[in-house]
């Protein structure tokens, strides 16, 4: 590995991977790539050099230099080693993600990813900065602590004692199990923190004092190191569940922001068609049953459209399934009722609490829809409803159990009060059949996704203009999963093939 060692504000920083070139400003108006814009801002964060990263972002805070030199006061910081990618460019935008070990005297070393967001400003590339570009937890007016833990327990470890990188997917969701569920009578350690505006501080880093005992999770990390591969630096989170024991095995996570893969609750789109058809199953329905798909219809009083303008005609409900026809389960939807299409939500696990062990975990929830418009959305999962990566990967997994189980990240008799119930077996069966052939004739066909994987696609509208975060749920023997890429657009064209990317390094 290459690198430069330069003093800088009181630091030591390496810059590693590839030498940045001396890459200037072209031109009046500043650099006229992004990747130009990205090589000057590591080369003054390098040396630095705050005033030139400061000309290089688009409207800086006017204590932009204060946040970066607070930020190493508060953690000791004697060192930062930064190993920045490629630039991914999304017209006007582009994102670089870097790799980032803070080295904190005294303490240890810290390592995480973080993104650096850059956009087209007047004809020149600019940084867009933010908080988060000192770490994704970081909000407007927060700050980091570094407080020293009497007592320390081990860090978490993965399922067989075997440490996890520090960089890995699922360590920001360990952070507090070795404090939960570690002995309280180790040698004094170390926690980093943040504390925003409103919140709770939240740790971030655990040091545990020399000779605690590590604390076992249930991350497997074959399975873990799969799904950060899959999910790269793409803005997306894939959560992995072992269906027969309900416990979490991978959790990769680049969406913005703190824990989102198991808080942040997004609308599941056409995943959420597998509760929906659940409901109509247990409700006499079978994959067989013939249906209408027309390519628009109007249920309640709201206009439903297929995507692509897609119309099948009279087919079966499996194969309306497969396709995604969003103006079949409009109408069946509604026929079926709030309360029906409430108790089948409520069976995979919405609206309950899940505590997976460490943090808080959100489910999802089907709000009232409020009539026969709301409930038309609801049954295509836009509207009311709304779920977590996590949630939706319990979903997944109940269907490749036949029970709901509610999901875990540390051993079960660590966690009190799990819950195990049974799906109606009609309603299983016929959903096995379905996802399956989403997989092998439908929306998902084209995925790449290795045989014997059942799953269900979502392209889900998040705002009035029709933009779409793009969902691929499913499973594979005892191994479900849930994938949703942040404005990824078609999720069988985009969370499918990072599904398949996860799946091909998993399967045996």
């Amino acid at each position: 590995m290459r690198g430069v060692t330069v003093a800088a504000a009181g630091l030591i920083i390496l810059v590693a991977g590839a030498a940045f070139s001396c890459a200037g400003l072209r031109g009046p108006r500043g650099p006229a790539t992004p990747e130009e814009a990205s090589r000057a801002y590591f080369r003054a964060w390098s040396d630095g050099d705050l005033p030139a990263m400061r000309r290089l972002a688009d409207d800086p805070p006017g204590d932009f230099a204060d946040r970066h030199l607070a930020l190493s006061r508060a953690l000791r910081v004697d060192s930062v080693d930064l190993t920045p990618g490629a630039p991914v460019r999304h017209g006007d935008e582009a994102s670089v993600d870097y790799a980032v070990t803070r080295h904190l005297a005294g303490v240890g070393k810290w390592s995480f990813r973080a993104t650096l967001r850059l956009a087209r400003r007047d004809g020149a590339w600019r940084v867009v900065w933010s908080p988060a570009t000192l770490h994704p937890a970081l909000a407007d007016g927060g700050r980091f602590l570094l407080t020293r833990t009497e007592g320390a327990s081990g860090a978490p470890v993965a399922a067989d004692g075997r440490p996890l990188p520090d960089d890995s997917g699922a360590q920001p969701y360990l952070t507090d199990v070795g404090g939960r569920y570690g002995e309280d009578d180790g040698p004094p350690g170390w926690t980093v923190q943040v504390r925003n505006p409103g919140r709770p501080a939240v740790p971030l880093k655990v040091f545990p004092g020399r000779g605690a005992e590590p604390v076992r999770t249930t991350i497997d990390r074959r399975a873990q190191a799969a799904a950060d591969a899959a999910v790269g630096s793409t803005p997306a989170a894939l959560v992995a569940i072992r269906p027969s024991t309900g416990e979490i095995v991978a959790v990769a996570d680049r969406l913005p922001g703190h824990e989102e893969a198991f808080q942040g609750l997004y609308p599941p789109g056409s995943t959420f068609k597998v509760v929906v058809a659940a409901a109509l199953l247990e409700g006499g329905m079978t994959p067989a049953s013939a249906v209408d798909c027309p390519a628009v219809t109007v249920a309640g009083q709201r206009t439903i459209h297929n995507h692509g303008g897609l119309a099948l005609g009279r087919v079966p409900l499996a194969d309306a399934f497969a396709e995604s026809c969003n103006t079949t389960f409009a109408k069946l939807g509604v026929a079926a009722g709030t309360d029906r299409l409430r108790r089948s939500a409520t069976a995979f696990g919405f609206g309950a609490h899940f505590d997976a062990g460490t943090g808080t975990a959100y489910s999802g929830d089907l709000l009232d829809p409020g009539g026969g418009n709301g409930l038309a959305e609801a049954s295509i999962g836009q509207g009311k409803v709304q779920a977590t990566p996590l949630a939706m990967a319990v979903v997944a997994a109940a269907v490749a159990d036949g029970s709901y189980r509610s999901p875990r990240l540390v051993p079960a008799r660590l966690v009190h009060g799990g819950t195990v119930r049974p799906l109606p077996s009609p309603a299983v069966a016929g959903l096995r059949s379905m996802m399956r052939a989403v997989a092998t004739r439908g929306t998902a066909a084209h995925a790449g996704l290795p045989a014997g994987t059942a799953g269900k696609t979502g392209t889900a509208e998040y705002d009035a203009q029709g933009h779409t975060h793009a969902w691929f749920i499913g499973y594979r023997g005892d191994l479900a999963f849930a994938v949703l890429v942040l404005h990824g657009g078609d999720g069988g064209q985009v969370a499918g093939p990072v599904a398949a990317r996860f799946l091909a390094v998993t399967k045996s």
